[in-house]
């Protein structure tokens, strides 16, 4: 029986074998079809991550990465308003529009700030400081939520992620963007011309986003254009931040805009970048020494801020100066063309407006005059005094203001962002049209402001001639040499000796070397300042001193202690560092 029982169930036990077998066969044809979707999927998403650039990049490495170890950010600076972050897979999710941090443990953010991350930001996005529409933030999620999430396609290039500030204005492209973005990437050595700028505030290319693309040899990328890639975008090494160390100007969100209180760049650093921009452009500037070359350049407007009698301001420039003019305007030249244009001339003249931006390509020698309408005091809309008033820019500034109510056309019922007044209360309105200078506002629809300054302008030839004149007495229209901005070091081996005349009578004699670097250097002007303080007392008594010792005497006491400091300065504004502070007892 139990033989004839093996019998019976040998078909049932090969037929179990069977079903195994096919069983483990279509497990594996499964799981080949499911490696061979993901490799397709990986395939895909490589591809997809090239499109951004050349260069190539292992997904399934890179995924990895991620996984095992989440981003990775280290940050310099101490506030959010001076603080630029490198990341390494830093992603961002364009349906939630959010940047994402996937922690590890192998993840590293430094700083740590916790909660404090959100007083008010991580960092500013833009240069334009403590914007609140400018700050950049992260989410947080665990690296083991990439399981649950779209697949990521990866941004094999370095990248600068950054704000423009307003990429429609040309004082606000190169002053708050490309100037910035220029430094930055001279700060970090892989933000090279490999790099590649990625703009997250929103805006389309706007009238001039070619002076974006000078910067790197890569297109630059905006927000919307991450959607078209994929759901979750991750880079694969990134800065995010702009150096704020190139700005000279506040627009007055806090205080009326004006010079910003710690100006950090000389016109030394604004002259490389203009190189830098001429040499992207294939501009050269050729230098002449023909005075009978020297020309004039009034910049042209053709909308609004109209001068009236432009034929007659070139005329009366012409005869007074001897000079050619001709015009150059935004909206019938190319910038390169307006460019070469004012890279060589003796003069920019212009209306006030974002176009006397392109006033740092001046060369050196040359003079800004700056139009200004009426009831608009120069003295309050300052940038590009301020830009030719660095040192280093060695320009001339003159401003011309028309007082002359008779000689301005205003515009009451344009829209209210080309300066109309309509939609205004009427006794607001009056009280408008009756002023005499717009009072100093913060930024940046002051409707007496807008009125005022989108007015048509007749200059009067005789008031505009008189400031030319008295502004421009000293210049020098040949090209002028760089000026010297190099500092003198400390003074060397200073010493005092004091003698006590009689009771009430002492002296304090104070000598020293000259700086060590004044021996290499040739400088028109050397002086010395020497600074004395009684001991517990909190005034002191200044001198400017020619020679390297002098001696003492008036307002010196016998029987007391004196501290006293020597410095150097070249050219009357070129100021060393004090040497060590001296201890004299007469």
């Amino acid at each position: 029986m139990r033989a004839i029982g093996c019998r019976m169930n040998l078909p049932a036990v090969l037929n179990g074998l069977l079903v195994s077998v096919v069983a483990a066969l279509l497990w594996k044809y499964v799981r080949l079809i499911e490696h061979t979707s993901q490799l397709e999927e990986e395939l895909q998403l490589t591809r997809q991550s090239q499109e951004f650039s050349q260069v190539r990049i292992d997904y399934h490495g890179a995924l990895l990465a991620l996984q095992e170890h989440g981003t990775r950010m280290v940050c310099t600076g101490k506030m959010h308003t001076d603080r630029i972050c490198r990341f390494d897979y830093l992603c961002y999710c364009t349906e939630a529009e959010e940047f994402v941090f996937f922690h590890s443990n192998a993840s590293v953010m430094l700083p740590n700030l916790g909660s404090r991350r959100f007083q008010p930001a991580l960092l500013d996005l833009s240069s334009v400081e403590d914007h609140n529409t400018q700050y950049f933030n992260f989410l947080e999620l665990p690296a083991a939520a990439l399981k649950f999430m779209p697949k990521p396609v990866f941004v094999p290039d370095v990248t600068l992620i950054l704000n423009r500030f307003n990429p429609d204005n040309l004082m606000h492209i190169f002053h708050d963007d490309l100037l910035p973005v220029y430094y930055t990437m001279q700060q970090y050595s892989d933000l090279d011309d490999e790099a590649r700028l990625v703009f997250m505030e929103g805006w389309g290319e706007g009238a001039h986003f070619d002076l974006y693309r000078l910067m790197s040899s890569k297109q630059p990328l905006l927000k919307d254009q991450l959607k078209t890639f994929g759901k979750l975008m991750c880079f694969t090494k990134s800065y995010v931040g702009l150096s704020k160390m190139t700005t000279w100007y506040q627009y007055g969100f806090v205080q009326p805009q004006g010079p910003k209180a710690n100006i950090l760049i000389s016109g030394n650093e604004i002259r490389q970048f203009a190189s830098f921009v001429m040499e992207r452009l294939n501009i050269t500037r050729e230098e002449e020494e023909d005075d009978d070359d020297d020309y004039i350049v009034v910049f042209k407007r053709t909308t609004n801020r109209l001068i009236l009698n432009e034929a007659e301001l070139l005329l009366a420039l012409a005869q007074e100066l001897q000079m050619r003019t001709v015009t150059v305007s935004l909206e019938e030249q190319s910038f390169d063309n307006i460019i070469q244009i004012i890279s060589k001339a003796a003069m920019l003249v212009s209306m006030h407006g974002a176009q006397m931006i392109t006033s740092m390509f001046l060369p050196r020698g040359a003079a800004v005059v700056e139009l200004f309408p009426y009831g608009v005091n120069p003295e309050q809309y300052t940038p590009y005094k301020t830009l030719a008033s660095l040192p280093g820019m060695d320009l001339q500034y003159v401003a011309w203001r028309n007082t002359m109510e008779e000689n301005t056309v205003n515009f009451p019922d344009r829209p209210w962002d080309q300066g109309g007044i309509v939609h205004l209360e009427k006794e607001e309105q009056e009280r408008i049209l009756a002023s005499k200078e717009v009072p100093r506002h913060l930024c940046c629809r002051n409707p007496e402001w807008l009125f005022r300054i989108y007015q048509d302008t007749t200059v009067d030839l005789a008031s505009f001639l008189d400031v030319l004149r008295d502004g421009l007495k000293k210049l020098n229209f040949k090209k002028a040499k760089v000026a010297s901005t190099v500092h003198p070091g400390r003074v060397r081996e200073p010493k005092c000796q004091t003698s006590v005349q009689a009771t009430n009578e002492a002296k304090l004699s104070v000598s020293w070397q000259i700086p060590w670097n004044l021996k290499y250097l040739k400088v028109k002007e050397v002086k010395y300042e020497v600074w004395i303080q009684e001991q517990g007392e909190n005034t002191y008594m200044p001198y400017i001193l020619p020679h390297q010792n002098y001696t003492f005497s008036e307002n010196i006491k016998p029987f007391t202690t004196y501290l006293v400091w020597v410095r150097c300065i070249f050219n009357k504004n070129l100021l060393g560092p004090f040497a060590d502070v001296l201890i004299c007892k007469t």
